[in-house]
């Protein structure tokens, strides 16, 4: 007989920078995808993963280079089928956080389809939308998300369809956790990475995100110092929405619509604004905040728009596959090929 020695292992505190793969970006100078990239490469290090425990899936694009550059298993996957391939690789390894990064066009377009049913089902995965409203990689086309009117290389007299809002979509197709943020604002984008992460179920966050190259400036209004105080709204749970340079606008609703109030003019008006849930189970007051951003002289809203606890499709699969196996009893290849309908061809 040999001696058997027990190995203890110890799980090792990782920094952000061990999970840089350490390939050179292939992304242009000044992209949004850098911040992104930093923000999670940092979440992950403050949750303690190790590197072996997250798994990130992508479609084609320019956001799809992600798995390229975190130090992870990753799958560099085909166009717009990153979040049906996501789903698989949950139901085989569900005790790893799945990932999915992915852009525009990618997950709106083609992918379209996929995203809404991964959704639905509250599969457990965090996905990361990269929102340019263009698509980069093939050089400037518009995209699903693009402005109506918008001039582009493949819309030369202006887009004439309507852009999806990404955030009422995913809502809309029952998510249960939605949220918006920005690459310029590396605080609030790190913030809602980690809460993402935390959430057991479908999380999805919008990430508006500059392409230098080919649709520069698109969110400067929502970016740019000197302006930005006065066009975004910053939702925080339990908080009444004021937002402006100097905190002195308010959303209020007059029915379901709602509307800017000036605070100075009417101060007493503080006590009656609305105030944020983003655990409301109905998804109504979320709904009416997402569509804030497709009207003029409201602010977009930034921040955490609803989460809501539901089973999530793993659980469900797997408590069916325990109830059928505890009912009938655990099936062979064999069994299954040889039951139900079966031809005998001479």
């Amino acid at each position: 007989m040999t001696d058997q020695t027990k190995i203890e292992t110890t799980e090792l505190k990782l920094t952000a920078k061990d999970f840089s793969s350490g390939l050179d970006v292939r992304w242009c100078p000044g992209c949004g995808d850098y911040s992104i990239l930093a923000q999670t490469q940092r979440v992950f290090a403050n949750l303690g993963y190790q590197k072996h425990e997250p798994l990130i899936v992508s479609g084609i694009g320019c956001s799809s280079r992600f798995p390229y550059y975190m130090s992870t298993y990753g799958f560099h996957g085909i166009h717009g089928r990153a979040a049906a391939i996501a789903t698989g690789l949950k139901l085989v390894k569900p005790d790893h956080p799945v990932w999915v990064a992915t852009g525009d066009g990618d997950l709106m377009s083609i992918g379209g389809n996929h995203f809404i049913h991964a959704c639905r089902k509250n599969v457990d995965l965090k996905i990361m939308l990269f929102n340019n409203r263009i698509y980069g990689l093939t050089k400037g086309q518009y995209s699903p998300t693009s402005e109506t009117g918008k001039i582009t290389k493949t819309s030369p007299y202006g887009v004439v369809d309507y852009p999806f809002n990404p955030t009422a979509l995913a809502l809309g197709a029952n998510a249960t956790f939605v949220a918006r943020t920005i690459d310029r604002d590396p605080k609030q984008l790190q913030y809602i990475i980690e809460e993402a992460a935390k959430h057991k179920g479908t999380a999805f966050i919008e990430i508006l995100q500059n392409c230098v190259i080919f649709n520069d400036g698109a969110f400067d209004d929502l970016s740019k110092k000197d302006v930005k105080d006065d066009n975004i709204l910053i939702l925080e749970h339990g908080k009444p929405m004021i937002f402006g340079k100097d905190a002195d606008k308010g959303i209020m609703l007059n029915g379901f619509t709602p509307i800017v109030v000036n605070l100075n003019v009417n101060p007493q008006l503080e006590n009656m604004l609305l105030v944020h849930d983003e655990f409301e189970e109905s998804g109504i007051l979320a709904d009416i905040l997402t569509h804030m951003s497709e009207k003029s002289g409201l602010p977009t809203p930034f921040g955490i728009f609803r989460r809501v606890k539901r089973p999530t499709y793993v659980e469900g699969v797997t408590k069916q596959i325990n109830e059928v196996t505890e009912k009938k009893g655990k099936g062979t290849l064999q069994k299954l090929l040889n039951e139900g309908n079966i031809w005998e061809v001479k």
